[in-house]
């Protein structure tokens, strides 16, 4: 293993500099460069160029690389040999290191020998087996493919690694240790067509790779179809695509097909010219005998008219209608009233322009996967995808979890090329870390088998654990095979990463013992005779290849905690290759992959830096770093971010989501938000886990005005929304809401001498401010490669140019080249923009990326977007997009919904308010922002009401003077409006009745205990600058196994069950009391009674499944415990009668004394 020093910079190969840092150019922050080398502890040291000279005969040294700057006689890799090779090989060489780095620290390459203990094959996967260079002393790796096989640059066949060949192309003058000839320079095109396969076209010549991605920008021609002159090259295009002369050089044969695709059947001139426009999604229309009582619009569009006037007239009613006798009881009935009557119509108002939609996957195909004029090779022109998987605890999120969510992902039905996987460790664990090295290595069979038998859902643990028949609908004969060697490779797999933490801490206890053994011997060396004291040495963390993690130990130690440790990224699976890579029938192979593409997608390990003294952001600065990360490693010009229990359910959710994307005015999307489905949850829901109502009412109801709420988890982002910028063409869309009294002044210039690249990118208050790419430094970063690859993506992701009404959109075919392959400079530049101090003085957080200062940075990022003017779409699919999983039990559940509530109480006292909202919000859609700030405070009026039925048994009082007519017609009709809008919701929503009253059950109970616990905390925040945490004990715990719901009865005391347990108490108590008054009572006042009664029940039945929580598993409650409350309610009840009696009342109560 070597060790390796980069500069933060791009360059053509890593090239260390022994300048003094005042010399490098970017004073301030670029990391120090210097030498690194490992001893044999595996611990790296840096040493100075005397260090060096004076102890190059140690035996301690391990193989280290110098890198001279590029003179004359010393040239780089690239200018000694094809270029091809060189990219190859250095990303080769990539995928098998280590990068680690950070503030004020080395940015080293570790080149590992190996990942994890078990053997990998896959030639994408970091540590993959090879062969050995064949120098004497070095036991290094053979270069290789994108298939595995040997990259021999000498056609003796010599093997040797990247390392001896860049030995003996600098220092050998170009001679192979091997033949003593030298070098020549192999072309990698004419290799691959001797095994049969077509490489694309090379790239023009003499271009950057920044100016090779700008260029699409001001080219309507597919950059594959130039030759390296820059000339389009017809002979050459006729002779690989096997296309003929005709209409424009745009007609094939039906019969004749292309070289490398399938025999699709070839269109006709005039169909090309005839084909119809087609949109890649539409909106499909809700009955309007459903949705008039929403909308207003209709005979029956009086609906929620009605129940409005006639809570305005219960209200007035009520007002001029006191009850005399208990004015207090009166009082506090009617201000809860009046704010419960808000907060109806605050709820109700965004739900008056449901939307449904569809999309049509076949035409997306057929624009961006089908051969045309402008993609005659049929490769796919879809945008790049950045997949954010985020996980920061191991021990609270299982890795096997983890990596299913990965698998999901790397199977998903999306050009592999196109997608790119990041794994975000925040823990910075080596159990996460070789869990995903795992999770690589068994993708390896895993993704072939979905791709050959068409496998849903795609990750392994939900499938082999399905109850339908899994041989259904399935016709190759071999799928019984395929599946029963695949079910068995995962039960190791399973065990595998069960047995991850003891494997990891047997192997660090067994190098530590090595280390202090060889710690003392040394010692005892350096003091003869003198006694030998015991030797303590910090208990690290070791990897597989015997060095040391730079991450968390397990012991911690200074640089090695949770919160204290380096930057690291590993590159776990390569860039795939542009063209698909088809499988064989080797025997050596678990299963038969002929015509089955074996290529993987991108997947990167990332812990970003962590130092003491450091406000890191949770989550939020979690997924900032990989934002910034991801543009200079793969640049997909959109991002998928999903917890690490979330995982892919339906392989072509990206596809679906792909489809608002690149349809007209996709441009102006911000995300795509899906539904999120959970697993694992009791048959009953009990506590309303699915949450149905707003992810199948609310949110669909705002997806016609602005756009769905961003909810965490299963969104589809466009990068540049997340940068900050405005989306395009606001002034035309959002004039604001004065604009027709009070014009602004027009620049009609200013657009039209914008550069094209520029025109879409614009961040300020004013629509007339432009993008000025030299002046986003102070808002995005010093690195130069992550502004520069800001208008890439803006291109990148803009919909076809393929109809007139299109406008921002993109040429078809600019998305056909090939991405660039990594080098080192390009990781080391990402670790560079991962490091804790990068976002010092930027923007980050604040405006670009997502949003800090609250704990549910989920719903302010969103909001701030939607606040520039950008739009969002609700994408509901057939088939679940994704599937996670969800608290059933009652504690956690109360604790999830009070971060949820605390974080909507933060959003409330915060700029991010609704009612400082800019004009480029729609009305309705501040509304439902300003309900999500505000929807917390209805818990104090909640929890006052749930005690007023007590009160008025207790007292013998009601909260009016009697039950009269007028009163129980008001009554009646709220209630018979209300039932009535809850049906028409169910009805084109699509839920279920049960569903409904499971929400409306655990409105009232998280109302009365985490809502209200919120709200307490955010004002004592706002006030006083007190936090307060709510923290939970486990009681209980579930034991049985076999039960998959066995968490659902378990215990948990936490103080948010305190006033849900006293408000059913009393009102138990208070029904038992009331009723023994009227019974004896001399003249009885049924009427109040049974008003009581009847509002006592409807809180006790609204808190039923709290009750039934606290029991816990039916059975298991000793019966003595009811027997207990019972006669304990019927004591209390019997006692307060005795103490206070019913006047002039003789009987029973009235002659009970006391002895």
């Amino acid at each position: 293993m070597a060790s390796k020093p980069f500069r933060a910079s791009r360059s053509s190969l890593s090239v260390a500099s022994d300048a003094p840092e005042s010399q490098q150019g970017k004073p301030p922050y670029p990391p120090t460069v210097t030498f690194g080398r490992r001893t044999s502890s595996g611990r790296y040291v840096s040493y100075s160029r005397d260090d060096l000279d004076s102890e190059l005969g140690s035996g301690e040294f391990m193989n280290y690389t110098v890198h001279i700057p590029p003179t004359p006689d010393n040239q780089p890799m690239e200018i000694s040999m094809d270029p091809s090779i060189s990219q190859k090989v250095e990303e080769q060489y990539v995928s098998s290191s280590l990068f680690t780095g950070g503030f004020n620290s080395v940015t080293r390459a570790h080149l590992m020998d190996k990942v994890i203990e078990s053997e990998t094959s896959h030639p994408q996967m970091a540590g993959a087996k090879g062969s050995s260079c064949m120098i004497h002393g070095c036991d290094g790796k053979v270069m290789s493919d994108e298939r595995g096989v040997d990259i021999l640059p000498c056609e003796c066949d010599f093997k040797i690694c990247r390392d001896c060949y860049l030995d003996a192309v600098k220092t050998g003058d170009g001679i192979c240790p091997g033949c003593k000839d030298p070098y020549k320079a192999t072309d990698l095109d004419e290799m691959a067509m001797d095994n049969g396969r077509h490489l694309p076209l090379p790239p023009p010549g003499g271009m950057s790779k920044m100016e090779r991605r700008l260029s699409l920008m001001k080219s309507t021609k597919s950059v594959l179809m130039r030759s390296q002159t820059g000339d389009f090259d017809h002979n050459r295009w006729l002779f690989e695509t096997k296309g003929t002369y005709g209409y424009g050089n745009a007609f094939w044969p039906k019969d004749g097909g292309f070289g490398n695709e399938k025999d699709d059947g070839a269109s006709d001139p005039s169909e090309l010219i005839n084909k119809p426009w087609r949109p890649l999604t539409r909106k499909l229309k809700i009955p309007a005998a459903i949705l008039s009582p929403y909308r207003l619009d209709g005979d029956d569009g009086l609906l929620i008219l009605v129940r409005m006037v006639v809570l305005s007239l219960f209200l007035a009613w009520r007002v001029n209608h006191p009850n005399n006798d208990a004015i207090w009881l009166w009082g506090m009935s009617v201000v809860c009233e009046i704010w419960f009557a808000f907060s109806w119509l605050l709820d109700q108002l965004p739900k008056l322009c449901p939307v449904n939609r569809s999309t049509d996957l076949t035409v997306l195909k057929e624009k961006f996967e089908t051969p045309g004029p402008h993609n005659p090779t049929g490769k796919s022109d879809l945008p790049g995808i950045d997949i954010f998987v985020s996980t920061a605890d191991p021990e609270k999120e299982p890795p096997l979890v983890t990596a299913n969510t990965i698998l999901s992902i790397l199977a998903a039905d999306y050009p592999v090329e196109k997608l790119a996987c990041y794994v975000s460790d925040d823990g910075g664990a080596l159990l996460t870390f070789e869990a995903m090295a795992e999770a690589a290595s068994f993708a390896d069979v895993w993704v072939p088998f979905c791709r050959k038998h068409d496998i849903e859902p795609r990750n392994p643990e939900s499938y082999f654990s399905l109850k339908r028949d899994p041989y259904k609908n399935k016709v190759r004969t071999d799928f019984v095979k395929d599946r029963r060697r695949l079910k068995r490779e995962y039960d190791e797999f399973k065990v595998r990463i069960n047995g991850l933490p003891d494997s990891i801490r047997r192997r660090s206890d067994a190098y530590h013992a090595r280390e202090e053994i060889k710690a003392m011997k040394l010692q005892r060396q350096n003091r003869n005779d003198e006694p030998v004291e015991s030797v303590k040495i910090p208990k690290a963390t070791w990897m597989a290849d015997g060095t040391h993690w730079p991450g968390t130990w397990m012991a911690p130690a200074p640089e090695h905690s949770k919160g204290d440790h380096a930057g690291i990224i590993q590159v776990m699976l390569k860039p795939p290759s542009d063209e698909p890579l088809q499988g064989t029938a080797d025997d050596t192979k678990l299963i038969d992959l002929t015509d089955v593409d074996i290529r993987l997608p991108l997947l990167v390990y990332v812990s970003r830096e962590k130092r003491p003294g450091y406000d890191h952001n949770k989550k939020a600065g979690a997924m900032n770093a990989l934002v910034r990360a991801s543009a200079i490693m793969s640049n997909g010009p959109f991002i998928l971010n999903l917890d690490c229990d979330h995982y892919i359910y339906n392989s072509q959710a990206m596809r679906e989501g792909m489809c608002f994307m690149m349809d007209r005015g996709g441009d102006r999307l911000c995300y795509v938000q899906f539904p999120q489905r959970f697993e694992g949850i009791d048959p009953s829901d009990r506590y309303a886990n699915h949450n149905t109502v707003f992810f199948d009412v609310n949110m669909r109801a705002l997806d016609g005005l602005q756009g769905p709420v961003y909810v965490g988890t299963g969104c589809l982002f466009r990068r540049i929304a997340l940068y900050g910028f405005d989306p395009p063409r606001s002034k035309e869309h959002q004039p604001g809401c004065c604009s027709c009294c009070f014009a602004r002044r027009k620049k009609p210039t200013a657009v039209a001498s914008t550069p094209e690249e520029n025109r879409a990118l614009r961040m300020g208050d004013s629509d007339d401010e432009e993008m000025n790419l030299s002046l986003v430094p102070k808002k995005f970063g010093n690195s130069s490669f992550l502004i520069d690859s800001i208008p890439v993506a803006e291109f990148q992701g803009r919909p076809l140019a393929d109809h007139p009404a299109v406008k921002n959109g993109r040429p078809p075919g600019a998305l056909t080249i090939p991405r660039d392959l990594l080098d080192a400079s390009t990781v080391a530049e990402a670790i560079s923009v991962i490091s804790c101090w990068y976002e010092d003085k930027t923007e980050w957080g604040q405006r670009v990326g997502w949003i800090y200062g609250s704990v549910t940075e989920d719903v302010v990022t969103g909001y701030r977007m939607h606040n520039r003017g950008w739009k969002s779409v609700y994408c509901v699919t057939k088939r679940d997009a994704f599937r996670g999983t969800a608290p059933i039990n009652l504690t956690d559940r109360l604790h999830q919904v009070l971060r949820w509530a605390t974080g909507s109480v933060e959003i409330f006292f915060s700029r991010n308010n609704a009612l400082l909202a800019s004009p480029r919000m729609k009305f309705l859609q501040r509304i439902a922002y300003l309900n999500v700030g505000i929807y917390p405070f209805t818990s104090i009026f909640l929890i006052v009401y749930c005690f007023l039925p007590a009160l008025s048994l207790f007292s013998g009082q009601f909260i009016v003077q009697s039950l009269n007519v007028t009163f129980l017609v008001y009554l009646l009709t709220i209630t018979v409006t209300l039932c009535m809008l809850a049906v028409l919701e169910i009805k084109w929503s699509g839920i279920e009745l049960e569903e409904w009253w499971r929400n409306e059950q655990f409105w009232l109970i998280g109302g009365t205990s985490a809502h209200l616990a919120a709200v307490l905390q955010g004002l004592l925040k706002v006030i006083a600058g007190i936090e307060i945490s709510f923290t939970l004990t486990s009681k209980s715990g579930g034991d049985d196994v076999d039960d998959e719901f066995a968490d659902l009865y378990v215990v948990k005391w936490t103080s948010l069950m305190i006033p849900p347990i006293t408000i059913m108490m009393t009102n138990l108590i208070a029904i038992a009391v009331g009723i023994s008054r009227t019974i004896y009572s001399v003249i009885p006042q049924w009427s109040r009674l049974i008003g009581g009664v009847f509002f006592s029940f409807w809180v006790l039945a609204h808190l039923y499944p709290f009750a039934k929580g606290l029991m816990g598993r039916r059975g298991r409650t000793p019966t003595i415990v009811f027997v207990w409350s019972g006669l304990i309610a019927i004591t209390i009840s019997l006692l307060w009668v005795a103490i206070n009696p019913p006047s002039g009342s003789d009987q029973i109560g009235g002659s009970f004394q006391f002895p």
